[in-house]
């Protein structure tokens, strides 16, 4: 898995947004640490969380699982640029699948053995479908496994983002979405980490629950 942080608004743009409320922009430091510390008093404490809203990161995140995509796709308040399977599916026909470690690049390993062994035998059978004769991709798709690998452009404000990581780097999350929230959280700028780690479960004490997974 890989998470590159293409690009974020600068932290003055949601602490300006914020002055508006009050019109105290004379109170500005530029994005210091009187802003930084609005900004979180107001978006963090005080829960006037739609400032957070004017800040905005852009992500590039390649090999993770269709599986996993499926859970991402539920937080619906973000931007998604999916690599198609319509499109680039082909790049498997001629490719060498004979072991796992070959396929590794077009399948998420688990560490379970069976589960890999039948995601291996699936890929074989769509590397076999896509061979046949006239075999159109917009049929030999339906065919992908779960565990088929993905790329994509992912772009989120910082509320949204908030929530993401609340949910997702919890213990009850799919590991793989787990390894994302914590892959996402450390890909951001240093100084707006500050914003997010009170969402960051992983970062917190480990505390029993009797709540059901989720």
């Amino acid at each position: 898995m890989q998470v590159k942080l293409l690009h974020y608004t600068p932290l003055p743009i949601c602490s300006n947004a914020i002055r508006a409320c009050w019109q105290s922009f004379d109170k500005s430091d530029d994005g210091g640490e009187a802003d930084k510390s609005l900004i979180y008093r107001v978006g963090n404490i005080n829960k006037h969380k739609s400032t957070l809203e004017h800040l905005y990161y852009n992500f590039y995140i390649k090999d993770i699982s269709r599986a996993c995509l499926q859970e991402l796709a539920r937080h619906r308040i973000a931007s998604y640029s999916v690599k198609s399977s319509r499109y680039t599916l082909k790049e498997l026909r001629k490719a060498d699948i004979s072991s796992l470690e070959s396929a590794s690049r077009f399948i998420k390993l688990t560490g379970n053995e069976l589960v890999d062994d039948a995601s291996l035998n699936a890929l074989k059978a769509l590397q076999n479908l896509l061979n046949q004769p006239d075999m159109k991709m917009d049929f030999a798709k339906f065919a992908m496994p779960e565990s088929y690998l993905t790329e994509l452009a992912w772009s989120i404000n910082a509320r949204s983002l908030q929530n993401f990581l609340e949910l997702r780097s919890s213990h009850y999350a799919l590991w793989e979405i787990q390894e994302l929230a914590e892959a996402v959280f450390e890909a951001l700028p240093q100084e707006h980490k500050y914003l997010f780690v009170d969402s960051m479960q992983s970062k917190k004490p480990m505390q029993d629950s009797t709540q059901d997974k989720k």
